[in-house]
């Protein structure tokens, strides 16, 4: 295992994935940022017959995978990802920030507690390249580190965190619920916390996914920082979400570009007078992105008019994307309530419609999408659980002894 290697690039957000998974298992390996070091891309060449996909893991005997999820490696390495026992008071299927923060309040309860994650326990904040504006930190923190932080505070308290285990089917077995892994095991419950999270919706366009992080960016409130004293910055979308994060960016650069793809922004009045009635910004309405370029770094931006067919070529500091996100609420599509959108509806005390199956986070409606209400959601929705549980407990004692 000493002679794993990883190659790739420190913008790269599934490399930053992996060395945090393998980190998390205590895996020992080398990184080989590619474009620094011209041995190292030169083997990914080889490898690749010329290609540069990354990361790119190569094992001790030669054998290598490219962009491998966190299940690929743990099957590759021979890491359990099951989960230490059949029955739990509580499942948190999510090791984000909801996610952990929750467990670590259920720990503290005395409630047993497992958190199953597919990926990297961490979520969308571990891989963030710098958080700005998480409370407690004046100087901002990198999302690893900050993501380190709860994952060590979580196994302080002696949290099981099983990452790289896919949830595969959740189902309601008599008052219990049953969580079932891709592995095939079966992990019952009393409670169930979904805190899955969200995923940026993106472009699809070339360049796109080689760039996040180093150029291009989906939150205008962690990154837009980094952007200080910009000649320009491009903010694809025209609702609500991308004039409210331009007008944040605003502040940073002399210019913001807005791009719609339909003839008319979409936002809502007053944010439309206020985007354009102030000259720093200059929209581009019935134009799409074909295509981001850079070497490492967004160097170019290839837009086309989708009336005149005109095509222009910018070139930002960086794009903020915000063409919307994804609930990642696909496991409970079919057993709880879910608005037009697909995020999981819950009342005040985070209650699904199914009974023992909560929900918090960026994959709850009527959640901001911000770290740390994310956080704070998590100790809430544990407090309800908590109640819950008691109740469940309580009613099995009847149960016993009529």
């Amino acid at each position: 295992m000493a002679d794993v290697t990883v190659y790739g690039a420190p913008w790269c957000p599934d490399c930053k994935r992996s060395k945090a998974f393998l980190s998390s298992h205590r895996v020992n390996f080398d990184w080989v940022d590619i474009y620094e070091d011209s041995q190292g891309r030169e083997l990914v060449e080889k490898l690749q017959r010329g290609g540069r996909t990354i990361p790119t893991v190569v094992f001790p005997d030669g054998s290598y995978l490219l962009e491998p999820s966190d299940e690929d490696l743990a099957v590759k390495l021979g890491i359990s990802v099951a989960a230490e026992r059949g029955s739990y008071d509580l499942v948190i299927i999510g090791g984000g920030p909801t996610g952990l923060a929750a467990s670590i309040y259920a720990a503290r309860e005395g409630i047993s507690v497992v958190v199953i994650d597919s990926g990297g326990l961490g979520g969308n904040a571990g891989v963030t390249e710098r958080i700005e504006n998480y409370p407690g930190f004046p100087d901002g923190i990198g999302g690893a580190e900050l993501m380190d932080r709860f994952v060590a505070q979580a196994r302080r308290y002696e949290v099981e965190l099983v990452a790289g285990a896919r949830v595969t089917t959740l189902t309601a077995d008599g008052r219990d619920l049953e969580v079932k892994l891709g592995n095939g095991q079966m992990v019952e419950s009393h409670a169930v916390l979904v805190a899955t999270g969200s995923t940026y919706r993106r472009l699809g366009v070339p360049g796109e996914e080689e760039l996040i992080g180093a150029g291009v960016h989906f939150c205008a409130t962690c990154d837009g920082p980094f952007y200080r004293g910009a000649d320009e910055l491009l903010v694809v979308g025209g609702g609500n979400a991308g004039l409210e994060e331009g007008m944040f960016l605003s502040q940073f650069a002399k210019k913001i570009r807005i791009v719609q793809n339909g003839p008319e922004l979409t936002a809502s009045r007053l944010l439309r007078e206020k985007v354009l009635a102030d000259p720093r910004f200059e929209v581009s309405t019935n134009t799409v992105i074909e295509e981001l370029r850079g070497t490492g770094r967004l160097e170019e931006v290839v837009a086309r008019n989708t009336v005149s067919g005109e095509q222009s070529r910018w070139h930002p500091a960086a794009a903020f994307i915000f063409i919307g996100i994804d609930p990642n609420s696909e496991l409970v599509a079919e057993l709880v309530d879910r608005d037009r959108w697909g995020f999981v509806q819950t009342d005040e005390a985070f209650r699904t419609s199914l009974p023992g199956v909560f929900a918090a986070g960026d994959v709850r409606a009527g959640s901001t999408k911000q770290l740390a209400s994310a956080v704070g959601e998590g100790a809430a929705a544990l407090l309800a659980v908590r109640g819950y549980l008691q109740q469940h407990h309580d009613l099995a004692m009847v149960e016993v002894n009529s």
